[in-house]
């Protein structure tokens, strides 16, 4: 069964832990409500920068922005700036295998967040849940945005979607970062099998999607797969700037980023929306080489195995 407990990690004491005899979660409520890690064998499938231990807002000290297992709301450009939700201190509580992080009312986007965790007795689900309230007095307009950094050097599978709104099933940002191409043909992006592949490096780190499957895998070293599955809702407004439902941002060997995005909720006062991110951890074989992840990876295994273990 699932267990609760309190422990000191990655420089912060009081954070939560919720294991079993498979994996280990750890939240960290002190910079943002995060995970901090989901861990089998020891292997974390979220990067953390050592540089941010122990980091906490403070007067004068400089914002950084935090790695691991974040979660926010958009739209990302029309958004006010929220340092209290990303960056600033939540509240807990837990209730066996299942734990609660809160955030304070937020004046800037006039929400209040709280991302509820639940990890199953006997595997590695881990389901995340994050609802977003209205506190203000007026209507809003937000969405669900996952932003949990893996470690780098992996390779993502993204199932593919038909018809596409995209000519090749994705956009790709340049690199100033505020100009999309519509049409990329990025070496690292490939069609295989009924998805589309990313090997890094790409030419541009940030691609969306508009995949309805409602499911990604990432494989990294040393050989786990890092799967999460969501409500696909097709027909409902996205309002990410490319309408996406899914963003990577792949920074070569460094970090990769899995953004599952919400469709848009129209918030009257006092009014909530959720939105649902179930997670997995699985044992998958890490080609040996650089030519194999590329040439050689077994995409039908991954959606198989996916399709098997991931419910």
């Amino acid at each position: 069964m699932a267990r609760a407990s309190r422990i000191d990690f990655h420089g912060y004491t009081g954070c939560l832990a919720l294991e079993n005899d498979l994996v280990r979660v750890v939240l960290g409520p002190q910079c943002g409500g995060r995970v901090l890690a989901y861990e089998r064998r020891g292997v974390n499938a979220l990067a953390l920068d050592p540089a941010q231990a122990g980091w906490t807002p403070r007067a004068g000290a400089p914002e950084i922005d935090p790695w691991g297992g974040r979660f926010d709301v958009g739209p990302e450009k029309v958004l006010p700036a929220h340092p209290a939700l990303w960056l600033g201190a939540w509240s807990t509580e837990t209730d066996g295998d299942t734990a609660r992080l809160s955030s304070a009312p937020d004046p800037a986007t006039g929400l209040q967040l709280t991302r509820t965790f639940r990890l199953d007795p006997a595997s590695s689900h881990l389901r995340c849940v994050q609802a977003m309230t209205n506190v203000s007095g007026e209507a809003r307009r937000c969405f669900h945005w996952g932003r949990s950094l893996s470690p780098g050097g992996g390779i993502a599978v993204v199932p593919v979607t038909q018809p596409s709104r995209f000519p090749h099933g994705y956009v790709q940002y340049r690199s100033e970062g505020s100009l999309l191409d519509f049409a990329p043909r990025d070496p690292g992006v490939r069609a295989q099998d009924g998805a589309l592949v990313l090997t890094p490096p790409l030419q541009h780190p940030k691609l969306g999607f508009d995949t309805e499957a409602g499911w990604l895998a990432y494989l990294f070293h040393p050989g786990l797969l890092f799967a999460k599955r969501w409500q696909a809702c097709p027909g409902r407004d996205h309002g990410e700037l490319g309408a996406f439902t899914l963003s990577i941002w792949m920074y070569g060997e460094r970090l990769c980023e899995l953004e599952p995005i919400g469709p848009t909720e129209h918030l009257a006062p006092g009014a909530s929306a959720s939105f649902t991110e179930d997670w997995w951890l699985l044992e998958h074989p890490f080609p040996g080489s650089r030519e194999a992840l590329r040439e050689a990876f077994d995409v039908r295994a991954v959606a198989e195995q996916v399709e098997r273990e991931a419910r």
